[in-house]
């Protein structure tokens, strides 16, 4: 908030909830059992005429056990050790239980012979890999100049045109014919690395900027390749749980952090397309979800967003919700907790930023108040707990 005018009263609230946290053994003051009780009501439209306070979006993250079991940091073991993971998430939970009145993580033991093998993506049609270093999985660039993208369009268009035989895998029918009689069905595909990112990833972001700059017909060309293997892709994960275009479920979600390294006439040509496509295909109703995450600067795309009839919204922790509001005004703002101001238990800045949100979003709603992207390890059960006891004593509309 360091460009942020804290009003007087707001570092006065903060300090004051800060100080009985202390006093009650680090616990902030909330009644726990009201609290949960007026969530339920929040949590199913932000929105409402009716509801009590402002909804809560921290619901923590499986990265957290870390700090708060004592634990090393190991994110393979916690994607590949099932068994650990479960082991862990009871002992977290049994802890929440105790500080926030809720078991957070699931307890649903990881079933092998529940699974479908897996189908490939939207990275495997552009021959893109993934791999594992600094703890996290990155999909590796593949190409790095103009004539390079070009030979990996051609490959990958000629790829469109027969996409079913190269997403499923061998076996595909024999599975899907056994997980469906379990009641299992196909996944799929509502979700993806929004344009930008994904194009950057796999081909730079000065290659992609310069590209749009100096080569427009090229780049329109990669654009349109990530649009139709997308729509591609769904349509036959559709097929194969059986949904026609009547019939299929609705939302789509975006996830593109990189889409703030393009300006906006940028983005406008090359995004912004594709989510439109996209939504218009899964998401063509007033309350289907659209929605896109960037945890990242890009407010100077929110004019493009609000074209698209936005639904939810997580943003970088230096878009404010007043700037959210005013051009996308149907959409859930999720955030815009900074998440290193949560991780690091800043414990008076956590209620100073729920208090400037919660100013902003008084008037019309439509906050949940959550981290401004995700939830790091650090993040502490009497963070949330902190955050809880602000809602419910500075963020309640039935006052």
């Amino acid at each position: 908030m360091a460009k942020d005018t804290v009003p007087a009263v707001h570092r006065k609230k903060a300090r004051t909830l800060v100080k009985e946290m202390h006093a009650h053994g680090g616990l902030a003051p909330v009644d726990l059992e009201r609290f949960w009780a007026d969530e339920e009501v929040a949590g199913k439209d932000p929105f409402g005429a009716n509801i009590p306070q402002v909804s809560l979006g921290v619901w923590m993250s499986d990265e957290c056990m870390f700090a708060e079991l004592g634990l090393k940091e190991d994110f393979w073991k916690l994607l590949h050790d099932h068994d650990w993971r479960l082991q862990q998430r009871k002992a977290y939970n049994d802890k929440a239980e105790k500080i926030v009145g809720r078991r957070l993580l699931s307890e649903t033991p990881f079933d092998p012979v529940r699974q479908y093998p897996p189908v490939k993506m939207l990275h495997d049609v552009f021959e893109a890999k993934n791999e594992w270093h600094s703890e996290s999985w990155w999909l590796k660039q593949n190409c790095d100049n103009a004539e390079e993208l070009k030979a990996l369009l051609d490959r990958v268009e000629q790829r469109i045109e027969s996409l079913r035989e190269f997403i499923l895998p061998p076996h595909w029918a024999e599975e899907k014919a056994r997980l469906t009689k379990l009641g299992v069905k196909p996944p799929l595909y509502r979700s993806q690395r929004g344009p930008v990112t994904f194009a950057t990833s796999i081909f730079g972001i000065e290659n992609l900027i310069f590209l749009l700059m100096d080569k427009p017909v090229l780049a329109a060309r990669f654009r349109d390749a990530i649009l139709n293997a997308m729509l591609g892709i769904a349509r036959v994960l559709d097929e194969e749980a059986g949904y026609t275009v009547a019939t299929s479920p609705r939302g789509f979600s975006f996830f593109d952090d990189n889409c703030c390294m393009l300006n906006k006439e940028m983005y406008e040509f090359f995004g912004l397309p594709v989510l439109k496509a996209v939504f218009e295909r899964y998401s063509p109703g007033p309350a289907d979800t659209r929605y896109q995450h960037s945890d990242s600067a890009m407010g100077h795309h929110l004019p493009a967003l609000g074209t698209l009839g936005m639904t939810g919204l997580n943003l970088g922790p230096t878009v404010r919700v007043e700037d959210i509001r005013r051009h996308c005004p149907k959409a859930v703002i999720y955030g815009q907790l900074a998440p290193f101001t949560f991780s690091r238990n800043e414990e008076e800045q956590i209620v100073l930023e729920f208090l400037r949100d919660y100013d902003q979003a008084r008037e019309k709603r439509g906050l949940c108040f959550a981290t401004a992207g995700s939830i790091n390890n650090g993040s502490r059960l009497t963070g949330m707990r902190l955050i809880m006891a602000a809602i419910q004593r500075h963020g309640r509309y039935d006052k």
